[in-house]
């Protein structure tokens, strides 16, 4: 389906309305006036974009002022913004396989956090005895806060029978966690206090937070070795508008992610939950798994979220609420599958 302008809460597609619960913009932010005004007077005083080396001689403070927001919101010692999400996982990686011995993964991550070499962290549903032998080693963990066909953050409880011998490494994946789980939308790093050695965020800045970009979180010294890389100082950076955008956006974060929570909090209410229904109050996703209800909705001028996340995946057929979407609209939504669960 081809639309013509971003599709927001209504989306317009061959000259009809819908209401649209897709996308991942959590936090309503690309079309909030608001917020497009932050955008705009920052691309006046910025410019569109800066193709230079964050290493050059000229340093542009706008960086800074982002990425010292960045840390402070994460809960982090420090944080380092690039141009996506994506690269921010691969010069994670990078950085990382001079330093750690083995890679291990939990299921279903999100290709910027994959190593070729990476050994599962289960098998059949059982720690990998590997994780428990008596090698000493380096080791790095690679997690996605919240998979694909999750409504929670991950539990990486485990992390705590990993023997003391094995030096852990945990990289996290906050594309879909930061600015909707924990306090203001902080994200779920500030909360992992597993006996580990290091951990390391990374997320794209796409998705709540309203901008292109990325960021890499953790402490002072693996920034700064991320600031050292080849491939970061070849590259050029955020755009710097959209970096003093998200400091000077700070309460507009805290303002919309309480709008998405009191949204979240009045489906609760609503939603009959069944064994066809996969929700959770504390995030903005609810999971079909009925693709026959896709089409219900449809008729009923409601589109929602229906694609294949990865290939060879089954069809992610996801409802997405955000800060935008008002009460009525929610009142349309689960009145829909409330009757057809009935």
């Amino acid at each position: 389906m081809n639309v013509n302008q971003f599709p927001d809460r209504i989306i317009e597609i061959d000259q009809k309305q819908y209401l649209y619960f897709g996308g991942t913009a959590y936090l309503g932010l690309p079309k909030n006036k608001v917020f497009q005004e932050l955008v705009i007077k920052n691309i006046q005083k910025w410019g569109t974009t800066y193709g230079s080396s964050r290493s050059a001689n000229i340093k542009l403070t706008a960086f800074e002022k982002g990425e010292t927001f960045l840390a402070k919101h994460i809960k982090a010692e420090a944080a380092v913004t690039v141009s996506s999400g994506m690269l921010a996982g691969k010069l994670v990686i990078e950085q990382l396989k001079k330093q750690t011995d083995s890679f291990f993964h939990f299921p279903d991550n999100h290709p910027a956090i994959q190593v070729d070499n990476s050994l599962p962290v289960f098998i059949d549903n059982r720690i990998n005895p590997r994780l428990l032998d008596s090698k000493s080693e380096k080791i790095t963990f690679l997690a996605d806060a919240v998979t694909g066909f999750q409504t929670e953050a991950i539990d990486l409880s485990i992390l705590a029978s990993i023997p003391h011998h094995k030096e852990i490494t945990l990289v996290i994946d906050e594309s879909h966690s930061l600015g909707v789980l924990g306090k203001n939308g902080c994200g779920i790093y500030s909360e992992i206090n597993f006996p580990i050695k290091k951990k390391i965020m990374v997320s794209s800045l796409g998705k709540a937070f309203g901008l292109t970009g990325g960021v890499i979180a953790s402490d002072a010294s693996f920034i700064n070795q991320i600031h050292h890389l080849n491939t970061f100082i070849s590259a050029a950076g955020m755009n710097p508008a959209f970096v003093q955008t998200l400091a000077d956006a700070e309460d507009l974060y805290k303002t919309q992610h309480q709008i998405l929570i009191e949204n979240l909090n009045y489906i609760d209410t609503l939603l009959i939950k069944n064994d066809v229904i996969k929700f959770d109050k504390s995030y903005p996703l609810i999971y079909l798994k009925n693709g026959n209800l896709i089409e219900v909705l449809k008729a009923n001028k409601i589109i929602i979220a229906n694609f294949k996340y990865q290939e060879n995946s089954d069809n992610l057929n996801r409802i997405v609420i955000t800060a935008n979407h008002l009460k009525e609209d929610l009142d349309q939504l689960i009145s829909i599958i409330n009757d057809y669960n009935s």
